[in-house]
């Protein structure tokens, strides 16, 4: 592309469409019959609101096939239930068509919308669209079809229900459901922190339903506090903190036809959590995942419904955790199924025996089998005895796709057959004939293509090219310099780092520097993708220089990296950070005593720690939605990493903030949701409190309303424009364009 001045980029820029990052794609499926790619595409004046779009890769063509605004018109009330379900999915500043299904058996898709339910026969020209019948509930969530029969499921008003469409009829399966019992639902920690977002499963012949039924009497309620504009709303909240008692999980099969129900003795006693639920593919036999409170154990079990019979299928221990994955397959036409385990210091595929008896290790070598989005084992050909997986075995950065024998003689040895640098995600078709690719990287914005089985191109969904037509075009030449590169923690491990100079960068003058930090645990902040509608792109058009660093405890990199975690947070942590701000303020043209730091969530704790811990090397800093207290954070997050307050005192006082804040010297912005239900604006309080009684000043923006993921939604414009002001004011950078 021929180079050109770059226009002003703005942040009420970054919210508007068209996307700076050009048509970004989601929810991509391909049909049962393997002719077509179902995915959700956001308008063109709006990138959040999302329509259902179909690719034909015979004909390589692309049509709309549903219009959102055609089925529910924008800003339509959403039911708590909905709304609270998309938080925890962090899909809250998504409108339109979110999900989608095929109906097995069918031309047919399910779509659930703003809480009601459509069903589109898709037969040829334009989608025939039926409402279900659903009653008086208003408060659907969690619909999915029966992979057989055309029952449809859903949850309402905590209770389990089946539409057939053959009588138009909907039946409650389950009775109890009220109050502190729900049934078919995730409890809030399964999916807050396990990234379990349903409580029932089909079993393969869609007679039966596995469910989970949960009793949350046990657990504390807490009175918390929504101030929105012009009113205050207390909710009482059964949240379970770090030590405190869990909700009661139970597990049970109803027939459908019958609605008989069963339990399955799940084992381990009370104290345990109900991590994944599967089917085999028998439909007699159903697996479970039983993870212990301290989740230094994980059993797959699996189970005999008619009989109740079970037996532990293996066992994953840890002196530190076992980290919970979606990486089991069994095979239909074998006893085998693949399992994933870090047993050896990185996460590689195993095979197994339905007995527990293993067979061989498929993938060896210092990286992870892992994806960011959903499963890393992408298809089984049990024909040819091959497995189509996800990893980083290029490098740390990276994501590609990888074949290999379920017969390897050696695991070492795998196939790649991504060839761009970057990230790759991808979607096989049912018959294994193609796969989807959406692909990203630091040089090239999201684009989606389809490929054969080797990897060669089919055809392109979305090719995205960064030509003078795309909307990210005029703000190209503006755009940040990237470097990538490596430091040497304390005992010898790499930190990877990415460094985002302004573009017009000179070595002579001298910058001020941020730190944009997340820092905490499962999550990966350094990759090769695409960020040319990133906040960076603000701060560096400002004259920043901006660092990102993973740190020891950080995702995908093996055991031995996220081990030094265990026991205490903010320490590490804080040591890695400290390295990369001194290193970045040694180099050429960057000024030492003008370094600040921002993060969010885990971002937000760490930045106060860093402020705490280091005030000689961070002169200002904005902490967003911080955990001042874990002993106030959830049990499943929180024991992970520091186990029960009661069992480790000095590991909780060490990682609280409120002990430390009396180091505070530079200056400090706190921004909080004073709606937000996962970490509670009671924790920005609280270091208020400390703050004040201790003297120190320190700056405050709060959002009447909104919950933890503000920053996506409408208040972003606003936060983003708060925190640039804080740092103009607080570095002492000349005037802002």
């Amino acid at each position: 592309m021929t180079a050109a001045p770059a226009e002003p980029l703005t942040i009420p820029r970054l919210f508007d469409a068209p996307a700076l990052a050009g048509p970004t794609l989601t929810g991509l499926r391909v049909t049962p019959d393997n002719t077509g790619v179902l995915y959700l595409r956001g308008k063109a004046d709006d990138a959040n609101r999302l329509d259902l779009w179909e690719y034909t890769p015979a004909t390589g063509t692309s049509r709309r096939v549903l219009d959102a605004d055609a089925l529910s018109p924008p800003g339509a009330a959403l039911s708590v239930e909905e709304l609270a379900r998309r938080e925890r999915q962090r899909t809250v500043a998504l409108s339109g068509i979110l999900e989608h299904a095929a109906i097995p058996g069918t031309q047919s898709l399910l779509i659930p919308l703003d809480g009601r339910l459509y069903v589109a026969a898709r037969d040829g020209g334009a989608p025939r669209i039926t409402a279900l019948p659903t009653g008086d509930a208003t408060d659907i969530t969690d619909a999915k079809p029966a992979p057989h029969g055309g029952l449809i499921a859903w949850v309402s008003g905590q209770n389990l229900h089946v539409h057939d469409p053959a009588t138009r009829s909907v039946r409650a399966l389950t009775r109890d459901g009220g109050g502190t019992i729900s049934n078919g639902v995730a409890e809030f920690v399964a999916q807050e922190e396990m990234d379990r977002h349903t409580g029932y499963w089909w079993s393969p012949d869609g007679t039966q339903i596995a469910f989970a039924r949960v009793d949350e009497s046990a657990v504390p309620l807490k009175q918390r506090l929504e101030v929105a504009a012009g009113e205050v709303v207390t909710h009482a909240q059964r949240y379970p903190a770090a030590g405190d008692t869990n909700a009661t999980v139970t597990l049970g099969v109803v027939e459908v036809a019958s609605g008989a129900i069963s339990w399955i003795d799940t084992g381990g006693g009370t104290d345990t959590y109900l991590a994944r639920v599967q089917w085999l593919p028998d439909g007699r036999r159903l697996s479970f995942q039983r993870q212990s409170r301290d989740q230094r154990r994980l059993d797959l079990v699996c189970a005999d419904v008619a009989t109740g019979a079970s037996y532990t299928v293996l066992t994953e221990t840890s002196l530190t955790w076992v980290d919970l994955h979606d990486e089991l397959t069994f095979l239909a036409g074998s006893d085998e199924f693949l399992w994933s385990s870090a047993r050896d210091g990185f996460t590689h595929l195993y095979l197994y025996r339905l007995d527990g008896t293993p067979l061989r290790q498929l993938t060896a070598g210092a990286w992870c089998v892992a994806d960011f989005r959903g499963r890393a084992v992408k298809a089984v050909d049990e024909s040819r005895r091959l497995v189509y997986f996800v990893a980083n075995e290029r490098s740390p950065l990276s994501r590609d796709l990888y074949v290999t024998s379920l017969d390897t003689g050696d695991p070492r040895h795998v196939r790649r057959l991504t060839q761009e640098a970057g990230i790759h995600g991808v979607t096989f078709a049912h018959d294994l004939s193609f796969y989807v690719d959406r692909h990203t990287s630091r040089m090239q914005p999201p684009q989606v293509s389809v490929r054969n089985p080797d990897g060669s191109l089919r055809g392109w969904i979305e090719e995205n090219r960064l030509d003078a037509g795309h909307p990210g075009a005029p703000f190209v030449a503006g755009n940040a310099l990237e470097e990538f590169g490596t430091l040497r923690a304390s005992d010898g491990q790499e930190l990877y780092y990415r460094v985002s100079k302004p573009h017009d960068f000179d070595p002579g003058h001298r910058y001020p520097a941020i730190v944009h930090v997340y820092g905490g645990p499962g999550v990966q902040q350094v990759i090769d993708e695409w960020n040319g509608d990133d906040f960076t792109q603000i701060l560096t058009r400002a004259g920043y220089v901006v660092l990102e660093l993973d740190n020891r405890g950080s995702a995908f990199r093996g055991t031995a990296f996220q081990a030094p975690l265990s026991g205490r947070l903010g320490g590490v942590e804080v040591d890695d950070q400290v390295l990369g701000a001194r290193w970045l303020g040694a180099q050429s043209g960057i000024d030492a005593q003008r370094i600040g730091v921002w993060g969010w969530s885990y971002g937000g704790y760490l930045t106060l720690m860093l402020m705490f811990r280091a005030p000689d090397v961070f002169r200002a800093g904005v902490s967003g939605a911080p955990v001042t207290d874990y002993a106030l954070y959830d049990t499943h997050y929180t024991e992970r990493y520091l186990g029960r307050p009661q069992d480790n005192p000095d590991g909780y006082a060490e990682s609280a903030v409120l002990a430390v804040a009396a180091n505070l010297q530079g200056r400090l912005l706190v921004i909080h949701g004073m709606a937000d239900d996962n970490v509670l604006f009671d924790h920005s309080t609280r270091l208020f409190r400390r703050l004040q009684d201790l003297g120190k000043p320190f700056d405050v923006m709060v959002y009447p309303g909104a919950k933890h993921a503000l920053l996506r939604q409408g208040d972003g414009r606003h936060a983003y424009a708060t925190i640039l002001r804080f740092f103009d004011q607080s570095l002492r950078v000349e005037a802002s364009p």
